[in-house]
């Protein structure tokens, strides 16, 4: 019983003034003379924003004015992924701590101009622009330059002005009139060249397909001439049919009643029973989700030609041929259809008569 037990801390840090809390925290504050960024408890200890955006956000303040904060800059220097450095800038953006504004830039590029506010609503989205003290008026002769745009907003700087000592008053000394100062001439700005076009291209441009082409309108199911009785009856018992030799072609009545016209075109065409088969149940696709739809398929595309005729398939007669002759004189051989003489002996006869 004469053990004394306390929780508080028995003792606290040397160096840390004042009352120490019983649990929690304790800051150790040494002033800092360099190398220090103010963060307002706003950013620091938001109740909205996550842990990385504040981390991100504190970087961000602390980083000199020019200084690449892009994603990936961001994810080469933290250990953090680009989707939650990206995350983590969007949520900075959408409490009002960071802008991003694409501008555009000659020659027709485009860039990102990222802005940081220290207090959100307080600062301007527009980069502010430090004022330049002015120290004498000086008029102004020539024609007046128009303004190119709106102008920024100023920021005030308190600047510190040393007090010059009051000058001496000499009672004797009267002040000469001094001359006033004569206007200086500002030169009249010279024109800007416009900018020279661009020679066209010699020849056309190449104009790549488009993805999303339409489509091929698809060939329609093949049709009889003349769908009799008796090729329905075969073209329905043979689709029917098609389940014993594949699983997978199980047909409704509806889908054989689509398909009668596409295997009597087949029929027609003296294309058998068995051959038929063949080409609607060779190498089916696995799974097979629309059996119908490939039957339609096979049966539109792999349609066989008409048989040819006899007279078709009789080879082709061959010219006639004129045979040989002897000359009956000097006994050379010569082409005709009927005995004689040659060419050069009828020209001799002809001579001597």
């Amino acid at each position: 019983m004469d053990t004394q037990h306390d929780i508080a801390l028995t003792h606290a840090p040397a160096r840390i003034p004042g009352p120490v809390p019983p649990s929690g925290v304790l800051h150790a504050v040494i002033p800092h003379t360099s190398r220090f960024t103010i963060v307002g408890n706003h950013l620091a200890q938001h109740a909205e924003l996550s842990l990385v955006a504040i981390g991100i956000g504190v970087h961000i303040q602390s980083l000199p004015a020019g200084a690449e904060v892009g994603i990936k800059t961001l994810a080469a220097r933290f250990p953090e992924g680009e989707v939650k450095i990206a995350s983590a800038l969007r949520e900075l953006e959408a409490h009002g701590y960071l802008h991003r504004t694409r501008v555009r830039l000659t020659r027709g590029r485009v860039a990102t101009r990222t802005v940081f506010c220290n207090q959100p609503g307080a600062v301007p989205v527009m980069p502010a622009v430090r004022a330049v003290p002015v120290v004498a008026a000086v008029p102004v002769v020539g024609p007046a330059v128009r303004n190119p745009g709106p102008t920024p907003a100023l920021v005030r700087e308190h600047i510190r002005v040393p007090e010059l000592p009051a000058p001496v008053r000499e009672p004797t000394a009267v002040p000469e009139p001094t001359a006033a100062p004569e206007p200086i001439r500002v030169p009249e700005p010279t024109p800007v060249p416009e900018p020279v076009p661009a020679p066209e291209a010699p020849y056309a441009p190449v104009r790549l397909p488009s993805r999303t082409a339409p489509k091929q309108p698809r060939r329609p199911l093949p049709h009889p001439h003349a769908l009799t009785p008796e090729l329905r009856q075969t073209a329905s018992a043979l689709l029917a049919d098609l389940r014993r030799h594949a699983e997978e072609l199980v047909l409704s009545e509806e889908d054989v009643e689509e398909l009668v016209p596409g295997v009597a075109a087949w029929l027609e065409r003296d294309a058998t029973t068995d051959a038929i088969r063949h080409a609607l149940t060779t190498d089916l696709p696995h799974p097979l989700k629309h059996p119908a739809r490939l039957l339609k398929h096979r049966l539109t595309v792999l349609l066989p030609p008409p048989l040819p005729g006899l007279h078709a398939l009789a080879p082709p007669r061959r010219a006639p041929v004129t045979p040989f002759q002897t000359c009956e004189d000097c006994d050379r051989a010569f082409r005709s259809h009927h005995p004689g003489h040659c060419r050069d002996c009828r020209a001799g006869r002809w001579e001597a008569a």
